[in-house]
C-alpha cells in the first residue's frame, strides 16, 4: 500500500525534474543570442521548441537573413521590401554550378537546384514538386515567380544559334505568363496588394536532356464574384485599373473610356501600385502570341464590363411592368451595348424579363424580375463573361508554350495556391480557398509527419512517436461523406426551392454536431457557422452561399451573348452551347455545383502531388501590416504552431529523409561492391537458390537475404561502416538502417554514395573510352597500312605501264629518226655530187639535171622539201652540248641568217623530175653573234683567214674556197 502511494509521487518528481533540466537547455540555448542567426539549418537547434525556433527565426530576420531550413522544408520569411541581390541571375549561377547547393545559404534556389538534381537522377519517383504555401501575403506569388525564372534559366540548352532560339522562345513565353496571369487572375485586399484570387499549378517538362521545352498551367477556382463586389477597402482585378490608367488618348476614344470617369465596379482607384503597369502585360500578351487586334477586341469587352457595373434599375409604379433605368445610367446601357456588339433593346430585354418554360409543352411565359433580380443578372452577366475569357486566356496560354506528351519526359511542378484567409465576412470563396489549404496541410502531414513515423514503425525501426496536429477531423467535417458541409450544400441546391438560411443552419448543426470542429457565433444574428481551421477558427456567413454554389446562368444571359456580334465573344459564347444550356435546367441531379467542381479539380491535383517527390516552402508573414522589417512574435507563432513545423524540425532531425527500395537500391548501387566479392555473391546467390529448394525454402526470402547481405556489402565499400541491422534497435549514430524492405539513410550518406558512383562510373567510362580509342587507332593503323599496300601496288603498275609506252615511243622515234636522218645524209650527198659536176660548167648557166631522180622514195610534195630542206641541215648539223633555250636561240638565228641574207638560192627543174639544189653564195666570212656556233662542226677548227668558210659552206662544201658564182 505504501508504495501505491508513493508511486504517483515519485513519478511527478521526475517529471518536474525533467522539466526543470528541459528548461534550463532552453535558457541555456538562448543565453548566447549573437550566435542565434547561425542556426541556418533548424533542425541543429537543441532542444527544438517553439521558443528556440522562433528566437532563431527573428535573429536572422534581423540581419536580413529570410531563408531558414526546417527539416523537410524551408522556411522564407517575407521582408516586404526588394532585395535585389537575393534573385540575381548570378546568385543563380551561383547555386546551380555549386557542388553541394545545400553547403550554401538556405535560398529557394537550392530547393530548385535540389528538384532539378533529382530529376537528373532519376532516382524514383522522378517527377518534382515544390508546394509553396502560407498565408495571403506571405509572398508566395513572389516565390513562384522567381522559381520559374531560376528554371528558365537553368534548364536552357545551349547547342546551337537556332537551338537558342527556340529555347529563348519558350522561356520567354513561360515567364511572360506570370504577369497575363496576375493580371487577370490577383487584385489587392486587406491583407495583400498582389493576392492571387485562384490557384494555379505549372509544369515546367523537360525532355531526355533534361532541358525545358514546354509547360502547362492549371487553374483552380477564380473568384469571378469580384468582378461585380469588392470588399471595403479592396480593388477589382487589376487589369481594369491597367486599362483605365494605361489607355492612350484614342484608346480611351475607341473604348469610351473618358479620363476621369467613375465606375462602380472600380473601387479605390486612386491608389496606385506596381501591378498597375499596363505596357507589361500588353508585352506579354503579344509575345504569347495574342496580337494587338485581340488585345483590342479583350480591352473592349472588359470596358463593356465596366460600363455595365454602372447601370442601376429603379422599381416600377406597377409590379407588372419591367423595371426602369435610371436616368443617368442611359448612356452606360447604351455604351457596354456598343462595346459588347449586343443591341440595347435585346441586353436591356435580357436582364430585365425572365423567362419561364412549365408544362409538358413547353409552354413559355415571360415575367418581370424585381429590381434585385435585374441586379442579380446584371451581376450574373459580367462574371460568366469574365470567367469564360480568364478560361479562354489560359487556354491561350497553354497552346503557346505546351508541346507534345512524346517532346518531354519528367517535369517539375510548381503549386500556388490562395492562401489562408479570415475576413470579417467569409463566404464560399473562403470556404473553398481554406479547403485547399486544409487539403494541402494534410498532404504534409500525411507525406511528412504520419507516413514517416508508421514507415519506420512497419520497417522494424525502433521510434518513439511525435505528437502532432492532425486535421483529418475537420477536413471530415468540409468533405466527408455521407454527411459533411459540401454535401449538405449540393444537397440543398437539388432542392426545387428557394434556400432558406436559417433552417440551413439548423440542418448543418444538427447533421454534424459531433464534429468538435464547427460552432456557432451565437451574438450574431447573421446565419452562420465557424471552423476551426488549421490555421485558426473562420466564422463563414451562410446568407447568398446556396445561390453561389448553384451558379445560376438564365439561359436569356447565355442566348444574348450568343447573337453577339464581337468576334471574341463568339468565341466564349459559341451557338453549339445552346442546346446544353436548355437542357440543363429540367434535370435537376444533374446540376454540377461550384464546391463539386471545385473537390473534383483538387482531387485531381492532389493525385499529381501524390505520384511526384514533394518539396514544401512555407512562406511566413512576419505581421499583418507588410511593414518592413518589423517581426511580430505572436503572429509567426501562430502560423509556425498552424502548420506543424516544430513536429516537422523534430522528425526531421531524429529520422531519416532518404528511403530507397532494396531493389532500387541495389539497382543502382551495385557497380560500387568489388569485382571479387560480386563473383562470390554470384556463386553464392546460386548456391542459395539451389539449397534452398532442396530444404523447402522459398526462394523470394533467400533472394531479399541476398539483397540485404549486397547492401552491407556496397555500405561498407563505400561509408566504411555497416548498417543498424532489422533488430529493431537503433544506435544514436547510426546514419543507416536497412530495413524490412527500404535503405534509410540521411542526407550525408546519399550524398557520399553518389559521389562514389560518380566515380566508379567516371573510371569505367574511361575505360570505355580508352578501348574505344585504342580500338580506332589499331583500325586506323590497318587502313593505312592497307591504303599504302594499294598505292604501291597502282604506283608500280602505272610506273610499268608508263615505262613500257615511253619505251615504245622511244622506239618509233629512234625508227623514224633514224629514217629521217638516211633521208636527209641521201639528199645531201646526192646535191652535193651534183653540185660538183656542175662546179666546171659555164658561169651564169641554168642548172638542168639530166640525170633521172633518185632512186629514194620521196613522197613529200615538192614545194615542202623546198621550203624545209635548210630546216633540215641545221636540225641535222644543232650542236648536242647545248641544250634548253640556247640551242632553240641558235637554231633560230640560223634560220633567220640563211634566210635574211639571201645565203641559198633555189632552182627548180620545171621540165623535168629532179632534185632541188640549194647553193651556198657565201660573201665573205659567215660570222654567227653567239659565243658558240649553233652548227656542230662551227668550232673545232677555227680559221684565222678573212673569208675563212664556216657553217653551211663547211658542209656543203669540202673546199676552202668558194665557189666561182
Amino acid at each position: 500500500m505504501p508504495k501505491q502511494q508513493n508511486g504517483p509521487k515519485e513519478d511527478s518528481t521526475i517529471q518536474n525534474d525533467l522539466n526543470e533540466s528541459f528548461e534550463e537547455e532552453v535558457r541555456a540555448f538562448l543565453s548566447d543570442e549573437e550566435k542565434l542567426h547561425l542556426f541556418d539549418d533548424l533542425t541543429k537547434v537543441n532542444p527544438v521548441t517553439t521558443t528556440t525556433v522562433l528566437k532563431c527565426l527573428q535573429a536572422r530576420y534581423t540581419v536580413n537573413l529570410f531563408y531558414t531550413n526546417a527539416g523537410c522544408s524551408l522556411v522564407a520569411l517575407n521582408p516586404f521590401q526588394p532585395v535585389s541581390y537575393l534573385y540575381s541571375p548570378e546568385l543563380m549561377r551561383e547555386y546551380h554550378v555549386a557542388l553541394r547547393p545545400q553547403d550554401l545559404k538556405p535560398h529557394i534556389f537550392a530547393v530548385a537546384e535540389q528538384t532539378y538534381r533529382n530529376v537528373q537522377s532519376q532516382i524514383a519517383p522522378v517527377n518534382q514538386s515544390i508546394i509553396v504555401s502560407g498565408e495571403s501575403g506571405a509572398g508566395k506569388t513572389w516565390t513562384s515567380r522567381c522559381l520559374m525564372k531560376f528554371y528558365a534559366s537553368v534548364a536552357a540548352p545551349v547547342i546551337s544559334h537556332k537551338g537558342n532560339e527556340t529555347v529563348e522562345r519558350i522561356e520567354k513565353r513561360v515567364l511572360d505568363s506570370n504577369p497575363v496571369m496576375e493580371a487577370f487572375g490577383n487584385a489587392c485586399t486587406l491583407r495583400n496588394n498582389n493576392s492571387s484570387r485562384f490557384g494555379k499549378y505549372i509544369q515546367l517538362q523537360l525532355d531526355r536532356c533534361h532541358h525545358l521545352t514546354s509547360a502547362s498551367i492549371r487553374t483552380f477556382l477564380l473568384e469571378k464574384t469580384r468582378v461585380a463586389y469588392q470588399a471595403p477597402s479592396e480593388r477589382n482585378f487589376h487589369i481594369f485599373y491597367q486599362i483605365t490608367k494605361g489607355a492612350t488618348a484614342e484608346e480611351r476614344l475607341e473604348w469610351n473610356l473618358p479620363e476621369g470617369a467613375e465606375y462602380h465596379w472600380l473601387p479605390n482607384s486612386e491608389s496606385n501600385l506596381d501591378e498597375d503597369c499596363f505596357e507589361v502585360t500588353r508585352d506579354a500578351m503579344f509575345h504569347l502570341g495574342i496580337d494587338h487586334s485581340t488585345q483590342n477586341n479583350i480591352f473592349k469587352v472588359l470596358s463593356g464590363l465596366l460600363h455595365l457595373g454602372n447601370i442601376q434599375f429603379s422599381n416600377p409604379g406597377d409590379e407588372s411592368q419591367p423595371c426602369e433605368l435610371e436616368d443617368k445610367t442611359k448612356d452606360s446601357m447604351k455604351a457596354a451595348g456598343a462595346l459588347l456588339h449586343i443591341p440595347v433593346e435585346e441586353l436591356l430585354e435580357s436582364l430585365r424579363i425572365r423567362t419561364i418554360t412549365a408544362g409538358k409543352q413547353q409552354q413559355v411565359f415571360k415575367k418581370p424580375c424585381s429590381r434585385a433580380e435585374c441586379e442579380t443578372r446584371r451581376d450574373c452577366l459580367a462574371k460568366v463573361i469574365y470567367a469564360k475569357l480568364f478560361e479562354w486566356l489560359v487556354l491561350v496560354i497553354n497552346e503557346s508554350i505546351y508541346a507534345d506528351p512524346s517532346a518531354w519526359t519528367n517535369f517539375i511542378g510548381l503549386l500556388d495556391v490562395y492562401g489562408f484567409e479570415a475576413f470579417p465576412e467569409n463566404n464560399l470563396e473562403q470556404l473553398c480557398i481554406n479547403y485547399a489549404n486544409e487539403k494541402l496541410q494534410q498532404h504534409f502531414v500525411a507525406h511528412y509527419l504520419k507516413a514517416q513515423q508508421e514507415e519506420y514503425a512497419a520497417e522494424g525501426l525502433q521510434w518513439s512517436f511525435i505528437s502532432y496536429q492532425d486535421n483529418q477531423k475537420c477536413l471530415d467535417l468540409i468533405e466527408g461523406n455521407p454527411l459533411s458541409i459540401f454535401s449538405l450544400l449540393n444537397e440543398e441546391c437539388r432542392l426545387n426551392r428557394s434556400s432558406n438560411t436559417d433552417l440551413f443552419q439548423t440542418r448543418i448543426e444538427k447533421a454534424l454536431s459531433n464534429n468538435q470542429c464547427l460552432s456557432r457565433n451565437k451574438f450574431s444574428k447573421k446565419p452562420n457557422f465557424i471552423i476551426s481551421h488549421y490555421a485558426g477558427k473562420v466564422c463563414y456567413q451562410l446568407a447568398a452561399m446556396v445561390e453561389k454554389n448553384k451558379d445560376p446562368i438564365a439561359p436569356e444571359l447565355i442566348q444574348v451573348l450568343q447573337n453577339s456580334k464581337d468576334p471574341l465573344l463568339q468565341k466564349l459564347f459559341p451557338v453549339t452551347e445552346r442546346n446544353q444550356t436548355n437542357i440543363k435546367p429540367q434535370n435537376r441531379a444533374a446540376v454540377v455545383t461550384v464546391v463539386a467542381k471545385f473537390k473534383g479539380s483538387l482531387e485531381h491535383l492532389m493525385q499529381i502531388l501524390n505520384s511526384t517527390t514533394p518539396h514544401y516552402i512555407r512562406c511566413i508573414k512576419p505581421n499583418a501590416d507588410c511593414k518592413a522589417m518589423t517581426f511580430k512574435r505572436e503572429e509567426v507563432l501562430s502560423q509556425l504552431q498552424a502548420c506543424g513545423i516544430v513536429e516537422a524540425i523534430t522528425i526531421s532531425a531524429m529520422g531519416f529523409p532518404v528511403r530507397i527500395p532494396l531493389q532500387s537500391f541495389t539497382e543502382r548501387y551495385k557497380i560500387l561492391r568489388t569485382s571479387c566479392g560480386s563473383n562470390k555473391n554470384r556463386g553464392c546467390d546460386k548456391s542459395n537458390y539451389h539449397t534452398a529448394e532442396q530444404n523447402g525454402n522459398t526462394p523470394v526470402a533467400d533472394d531479399e537475404r541476398a539483397s540485404r547481405s549486397l547492401v552491407f556489402e556496397i555500405l561498407q565499400n563505400v561509408i566504411g561502416q555497416t548498417a543498424a541491422e532489422q533488430t529493431g534497435n537503433r544506435a544514436e549514430n547510426t546514419s543507416v538502417y536497412c530495413g524490412k524492405t527500404k535503405v534509410f539513410m540521411v542526407n550525408s550518406v546519399l550524398e557520399q554514395l553518389e559521389a562514389r558512383r560518380a566515380e566508379v562510373l567516371n573510371e569505367k567510362a574511361f575505360c570505355i573510352q580508352c578501348c574505344w580509342r585504342r580500338f580506332k587507332q589499331r583500325k586506323l593503323a590497318k587502313e593505312r597500312w592497307s591504303a599504302t599496300v594499294i598505292q604501291a601496288a597502282v604506283r608500280s603498275w602505272l610506273a610499268k605501264n608508263r615505262f613500257q609506252r615511253m619505251r615504245r615511243a622511244a622506239r618509233v622515234i629512234k625508227h623514224g629518226w633514224r629514217k629521217w636522218k638516211a633521208k636527209m645524209a641521201a639528199l645531201a650527198a646526192a646535191e652535193l655530187d651534183e653540185g660538183e659536176e656542175k662546179g666546171f660548167s659555164v658561169p651564169g648557166a641554168t642548172l638542168i639535171s639530166a640525170n633521172p631522180p633518185c632512186s629514194l622514195e620521196t613522197t613529200w610534195p615538192l614545194q615542202a622539201i623546198i621550203q624545209f630542206w635548210p630546216l633540215g641541215l641545221v636540225l641535222a648539223a644543232a650542236p648536242i652540248t647545248v641544250t634548253g633555250p640556247r640551242r632553240d636561240l641558235c637554231l633560230l638565228a640560223c634560220l633567220k641568217v640563211l634566210q635574211e641574207n639571201d645565203c641559198y638560192k633555189v632552182e627548180s627543174c620545171f621540165f623535168g623530175c629532179g632534185i632541188t639544189s640549194i647553193r651556198a653564195l657565201p660573201q665573205g666570212s659567215v660570222k654567227f653573234h653567239c659565243k658558240k656556233s649553233p652548227l656542230h662542226y662551227a668550232d673545232v677548227s677555227p680559221h684565222m683567214d678573212a673569208y675563212s668558210i664556216t657553217g653551211f659552206n663547211q658542209i656543203l662544201l669540202d673546199r676552202k674556197k668558194p665557189l666561182p658564182t
